[in-house]
């Protein structure tokens, strides 16, 4: 194992992997901007470096000040956690240029995930079910021809970069011209390429998602499915294990895609291949490839509850020629990964501010993994995730009941936050009955403006 590993993030993941690396044997670096100067992971590491000011251009994705760092406190390996430089093959390589082991999968496994397009290609050859579409970027003048053989509805999408940035619905022709003025502009803003392609548009669609890892022997499994169908703006906002849209067939088959995926680029260390599931066209309810997320999700956590595995520890493991440790795999009971934002519930909107009062839940089944404390200044600098709340019971309605106690008593003031609408989704008949998709939040919208309305 690594004597001294560098964190290159911030927020509950840098938290979440400092405890990571002291779980595993070694010592952690932080580095942090002069906004995180008083972040609780700035206090957790065993040592801390600045490295610049608050904006993300300027300190978490600057590399040469992150190498720095990482030379001048002697860190062996960098973890890059999720968001920022997590999925930078360029970085990665540049890790490794420096003698330092990057803690996550093969650099051309990441290029090859990176494009969607080429993804597409890969995991299609594998044998795994991708939504009919382009398999190559469209330009404005040949995307009408295109659009008619993929067939309508479909979307535009960004060939780079993830989170839903650059995806627009289409449903018909006239709606074309637009949808990919804007989804172009977007994804040229987003991921400096304005690369797009076209793809059918699921309908009233499902995100299901496996975790894979692959193991430092080449050897690659899977940990099983989680769904995260409630989201706003293509945004992750509740995620639950098992899901409850898959039979045990259909469970059995997608996991095993997902496993295929992640052998057909020889990956290693933790990763998430994403599904859609739902109708396309008049075809029955089926799963396609979606994209695959070359590093820890940050919905890790649900998985790790039901499984009970470290999956943070397992990459460091695997990344210093380890086994993971993780054995064999036994599922026990249902989780639910609430994220914690500071911003407007209705608008979406995020909140900076001071936060005067912090009081998270605890107890059985309760687990809180947060980057804040009270007195803390969330920045407008970065995205408003507080906290993630993870619930876990022997069952799923108890695991629902055991969330709705645990928000009732999450005491959080001096930003807004997003806890009344987590509530408001378990307390729905379409979450209760586990029959939504990702449209509920939308839909749950409507129902509340229609009421305020009568």
């Amino acid at each position: 194992m690594f004597g001294r590993v560098l964190v290159a993030n911030r927020g509950e993941i840098a938290s979440r992997l400092v405890r990571a690396c002291h779980d595993a044997g070694a010592e952690a670096v932080a580095v942090y901007s002069d906004a995180d100067a008083g972040a609780p992971f700035v206090a957790e590491a065993d040592q801390s470096v600045r490295i610049g000011p608050p904006p993300a251009a300027e300190s978490y994705l600057k590399v040469e000040a992150i190498l720095e760092a990482a030379a001048s406190t002697g860190a062996e390996a960098v973890h890059p956690g999720y968001g920022f430089l997590s999925e930078s093959a360029d970085f990665a390589l540049a890790c490794a240029a420096n003698n330092l082991t990057w803690v996550g999968p093969p650099v051309d496994a990441m290029r090859a995930m990176a494009d969607k397009v080429q993804a597409r290609n890969i995991v299609s050859a594998a044998g795994v079910p991708v939504v009919p579409g382009t398999d190559h970027p469209v330009t404005a003048e040949g995307a009408t021809a295109e659009a008619e053989k993929v067939g309508y509805p479909l979307m535009v999408k960004a060939a780079k970069g993830g989170g839903g940035i650059g995806m627009t619905v289409v449903r018909s022709a006239g709606e074309l011209e637009a949808a990919l003025a804007t989804a172009t502009a977007r994804a040229g803003a987003a991921f400096g390429d304005a690369s797009v392609f076209l793809e059918r548009y699921v309908e009233d669609p499902r995100h299901v998602e496996v975790q894979v890892l692959g193991e430092a022997d080449g050897r690659i499994y899977h940990l099983y499915e989680r769904e995260c169908s409630v989201q706003r703006r293509h945004q992750k906002v509740i995620e639950e294990t098992p899901s409850m849209a898959l039979d045990p067939a259909t469970r059995e088959e997608l996991c095993a895609a997902g496993a295929r995926a992640a052998e057909s680029v020889g990956y290693r260390s933790a990763g998430t291949v994403e599904f859609i599931y739902g109708r396309s066209g008049d075809s029955a309810p089926a799963f396609y490839f979606l994209e695959m997320n070359t590093r820890l999700q940050v919905e890790h956590p649900i998985t790790e509850e039901t499984l009970g595995v470290d999956l943070a520890v397992a990459q460091l493991r695997i990344a210093a020629g380890e086994d993971s440790g993780i054995g064999e795999l036994s599922r026990r009971g249902h989780a639910i990964e609430f994220r914690i934002y500071a911003e407007d519930p209705v608008r979406f909107f995020p909140s900076p501010g001071q936060i005067t009062a912090w009081e998270p839940p605890a107890g059985e089944g309760i687990r809180v993994d947060s980057g804040v404390a009270a007195g803390y200044t969330v920045s407008h600098f970065y995205d408003p995730l507080l906290a993630k709340l993870v619930v876990h019971a022997d069952t799923r309605d108890a695991a629902i009941g055991r969330a709705i106690g645990a928000l009732e008593g999450f005491r959080v003031e001096g930003v807004k936050n997003n806890i009344s609408t987590h509530l408001e989704v378990l307390r729905s008949d379409e979450f209760r009955l586990g029959s939504y998709n990702t449209g509920l939040l939308d839909l749950l919208a409507k129902r509340r403006k229609a009421a305020a309305s009568a």
